[in-house]
């Protein structure tokens, strides 16, 4: 069970990310791009082109956690660069 007490940080992951991705390409993203550690404990949230689903990755010390929602209705009003976020 992850302990939202105990996560690090939350990084946005801002635009849109293909969806099909799993752990391994969504960390190499966090890696390369973003020249961050997918092994630090922080949160990074992606989120698909129709704004209607999201996924979050955690590395809890034994493995990653892949963490995907899907509205019903609606959308997230998700930033499309850094200066969005603010």
């Amino acid at each position: 069970m992850i302990n939202l007490a105990e996560l690090g940080r939350v990084f946005i992951v801002c635009g849109k990310t293909d969806m099909r991705r799993g752990i391994d390409s969504l960390a190499y993203i966090v890696k390369k791009s973003f020249n961050l550690d997918p092994f630090s404990g922080c949160v990074f949230l992606f989120c698909g082109s129709r704004r209607d689903r999201f996924k979050a990755l955690y590395w809890d010390g034994q493995g990653f956690w892949l963490l995907y929602k899907c509205f019903e209705n609606g959308k997230l009003a998700w930033p499309n660069n850094e200066d969005e976020v603010r």
